[in-house]
């Protein structure tokens, strides 16, 4: 009988300094990329992909991403007093939308850690970790892609980008060979954490998707600290390939770095542009914009 993915955690215990002073109060997970926060992209896709319980990992200062996912008494009392109906089905929408279970990361120590944390809410099954800053544009989804991917070779799939020049030493990078048949599919053999431009084994980046198997927590748990002092998640899965196989899948679409204000800022407009109540009126806009 094959696995399915059916939980999604989402690391969101991190301070997000990129972006203060604004973080400073609230969570970075939380800022609006038009009008819905960050994490909220992400856990759609989560559903899209059929995961229908949500993880989120917090830490002091989150409280605001409970909230938004829960329901708001005073302000759906206020939005149905008023007759604006068409708000609070969208106030009303984003608390229905799932079940959603909070585990709190007392101290940030990695994304390896992060992961760690939400074992006893995971269980015995594979599940997916999906990482708000990054922000995927993809019909379907991205998550969706790597699911059928793990329903066809029931096994850790990290979704990959190509990333040129020095920007690779940013990311964890994969070593491996293309599938045979499956040319967005790579078997991994090899990590290796922010390397060097030079250095790089492929310019196959990991990017914040992952669908791992429930063995990356007895992994984590043996796994010493590595970069920063921190645990890291792509430790654990180099003591994965150990055991079983793990692949790399190039995934169909746009991803933004929203943990990043210039990522941000593009994701913003692009997104803005498609909207149908705001995208021809922006573009209007745009177009009066002396560059």
């Amino acid at each position: 009988m094959k696995n399915k993915v059916r939980k999604a955690v989402f690391p969101a215990a991190g301070f997000g300094t990129r972006f203060l002073p604004a973080t400073k109060s609230i969570p970075k997970e939380m800022l609006a990329l038009v009008d819905k926060p960050i994490i909220q992209y992400g856990v759609e896709e989560a559903l899209a992909a059929g995961c229908d319980q949500i993880v989120i990992v917090t830490g002091r200062g989150k409280s605001a991403i409970e909230d938004h996912f829960d329901i708001s008494y005073e302000l759906e009392a206020t939005l149905e007093k008023r007759g604006k109906s068409d708000l609070l089905a969208v106030s009303r929408q984003v608390s229905q939308m799932v079940q959603v279970s909070y585990i709190r990361q007392k101290e940030p120590i990695g994304l390896g850690h992060a992961v760690l944390m939400a074992r006893d809410l995971v269980g015995d099954e594979p599940f997916a970790v999906i990482l708000p800053d990054d922000v995927i544009d993809a019909n379907p989804p991205c998550l969706k892609q790597m699911v059928d991917v793990f329903n066809d070779v029931q096994a850790s799939v990290l979704a990959t980008q190509v990333i040129d020049g020095p920007a690779i030493s940013a990311y964890g990078v994969l070593d491996g060979s293309p599938v045979s048949g499956k040319p967005r599919l790579f078997d991994v053999s090899g990590l290796v954490e922010k390397p060097k431009p030079a250095e790089a084994p492929s310019k196959n980046a990991i990017i914040g998707r992952y669908i791992l198997t429930p063995k990356i927590f007895d992994l984590l748990e043996h796994t010493h600290l590595g970069a920063g002092g921190e645990l890291q998640l792509t430790d654990g899965i180099k003591g994965l390939l150990e055991h079983e196989k793990v692949y790399g899948y190039s995934f169909e679409g746009t991803r933004y770095d929203a943990g990043d204000k210039l990522g941000m800022l593009k994701a913003t407009v692009d997104f803005a542009l498609k909207r149908e109540d705001l995208g021809p009126k922006f573009r209007e806009h745009l177009k009066t914009v002396k560059l």
